[in-house]
């Protein structure tokens, strides 16, 4: 009949005590080193029979066993008596206290690995992907010009346009318009030859401070005059910009024709 051993792997003779220690249920701190030792030295007989190589810390080890054995078998020294207590070396007292300390550092730290090896394998099955850039899958938005502003900012702009409109429209007495359409006309074809070749004039360059209403309505009716009779051409760049007027005519200011429309 054949006879089959099976031996547990293990890291380092530490790692032998602690299994044996734990599988005889012993105090770690109370370690019966007798039964422990010969425990340790079966094993390593059995590795041997196996033709298994037994490393040289494992031999290290048994060294050490059979040390603290024998120490433990010898008497122990006399108390040295010293004033009012009694001293001696605690190491010489228990040889087995370097021994359990590195125990229970080792076990310590062999849970420690046990803990990171369960989270190694809870992580590995997590599978994850990379980030993509997702803006081009995001809806529009279309701008909005007056995003931001309040009714108290409209009221404050009517306040501001009420006190310019104050300044300008004070009359005193009623007159006659002094100016016509067609003398507006001919007034913004002078400010067009003052230009540069190829240079623009903005609307807002017609207007001043100092105008009353009356001329500011003139001044409108006569741009609209003008691109009606394709002079000028007017745009904006953007919304709510300044409007650009670019003179498009031919004709020299004496040769403007007469307005068509009566006002």
């Amino acid at each position: 009949m054949t006879v089959l051993y099976k031996l547990e792997t293990f890291e380092g003779p530490l790692d032998l005590l602690l299994h044996l220690i734990d599988e005889s249920e012993i105090d770690i701190q109370n370690i019966p080193i007798s039964e422990i030792t010969e425990q340790y030295l079966e094993y390593l007989h059995s590795m041997k029979e196996l033709e298994l190589e037994v490393t040289s810390e494992f031999l290290v080890m048994a060294a050490t066993l059979l040390s603290i054995k024998s120490k433990l078998l010898l008497p122990r020294p006399p108390v040295m008596e010293m004033d009012d207590f009694d001293y001696y070396e605690e190491e010489d007292l228990d040889p087995r206290a370097e021994l359990v300390r590195k125990l229970v550092e080792y076990r310590k730290y062999k849970g420690i690995a046990g803990h990171l090896r369960e989270r190694e394998e809870e992580r590995s099955l997590i599978f994850t992907k990379e980030p993509e850039d997702l803006k081009p899958f995001t809806a529009k938005v279309n701008y909005n010009p007056v995003e931001g502003l309040h009714t108290m900012d409209l009221v404050e702009a009517f306040r501001k346009a009420l006190r310019r409109a104050s300044r300008r429209t004070q009359i005193t007495r009623i007159q006659r318009d002094e100016i016509s359409v067609k003398d507006r006309i001919r007034q913004v074809a002078s400010r067009f030859l003052a230009l540069e070749k190829g240079e623009n004039l903005l609307f807002s360059k017609l207007l001043d401070q100092e105008m009353y209403r009356h001329e500011i309505v003139v001044t409108f009716l006569a741009i609209l005059e003008m691109m009606k009779m394709k002079q000028i051409a007017c745009y904006q760049s953007q919304l709510f910009d300044d409007i650009v007027m670019e003179w498009r005519g031919e004709i020299s200011i004496n040769e403007v024709p007469e307005v068509e429309s009566s006002y």
